[in-house]
């Protein structure tokens, strides 16, 4: 099945910035989560938890931090992704969707002329006489 069907003669939009984030995408999402990895690794060597219970509580709101700013790098990362596919897909040749019928395409409907005529087109609103 065949949803969708070129337009016929589209022109393709230059590609621009979408195309360069796109291609770093992969080091970005790479080096964004091997840093603060390395970062939180350093911090575990270099800290004491047998020492004192203040280290120890330093030490795992550490881990909570790094959780929190790899799920925040990786959601950034998504989202710019599914951003630059938008934008690759609509700077792309054009496409016809398949149509749906109007119950009025053939025949528009006109605007009632006077304020009896507007009355008289809605059925059960009571006439206003003068």
């Amino acid at each position: 099945m065949n949803w969708l069907q070129r337009i016929p003669d589209s022109v393709r939009t230059a590609s621009g910035l979408e195309w360069a984030l796109w291609r770093k995408l992969p080091m970005i999402a790479v080096l964004g989560t091997v840093l603060p990895l390395l970062g939180l690794l350093a911090a575990h060597a270099t800290t004491d938890t047998d020492a004192n219970a203040a280290q120890a509580r330093w030490l795992q709101m550490a881990d909570y931090f790094v959780g929190a700013v790899l799920i925040f790098h990786w959601t950034m990362v998504l989202t710019v992704a599914i951003g630059c596919v938008i934008v690759m897909v609509m700077k792309g040749p054009g496409y016809v969707a398949d149509s749906y019928p109007v119950s009025h395409a053939d025949r528009p409907r006109m605007k009632p002329e006077t304020q009896e005529e507007a009355a008289a087109s809605r059925p059960g609103q009571p006439r206003e006489t003068t």
